[in-house]
């Protein structure tokens, strides 16, 4: 079983920045990808981006290119999500999710655990 604990959302105005963290349990974390989604309210679980196991392959929605980079310290357990250039509909709860390895998937079904969610509020 693995357990992630999100920190680091907030409110900031648009432009701003902020950097989300997710940590595991486990000494498997090495070996899952790494993803974030984001739901805003009456919207559907949307893909954010992932990462691979290694850190080394990347995958981004196009809304969020040039703007958000995801991380991971295996080291550490922990995946990050540096945001910047935030807008206002960058507004959600956002989540981090782990998948064991297999496909470099965007579908949320396919993701096997998930933190608890934290919210970012940008304000126009």
């Amino acid at each position: 079983q693995v357990q992630l604990v999100e920190s680091g959302g907030g409110l900031v105005q648009a432009g701003g920045s902020l950097r989300l963290s997710c940590a595991a349990s486990g000494r498997t974390f090495s070996s899952f990808i790494m993803a974030w989604f984001r739901q805003a309210p009456g919207k559907e679980r949307e893909f954010v981006v992932n990462i691979s196991p290694s850190g080394g392959g990347t995958y981004y929605t196009d809304s969020v290119k040039g703007r958000f980079t995801i991380s991971r310290d295996n080291a550490k357990n922990t995946v990050y999500l540096q945001m910047n250039s935030l807008k206002p509909e960058d507004t959600a709860v956002y989540y981090c999710a782990a998948k064991r390895t297999g496909l470099y998937t965007t579908s949320p079904d396919t993701y096997d655990y998930w933190a608890q969610g934290t919210q970012v509020t940008v304000s126009s």
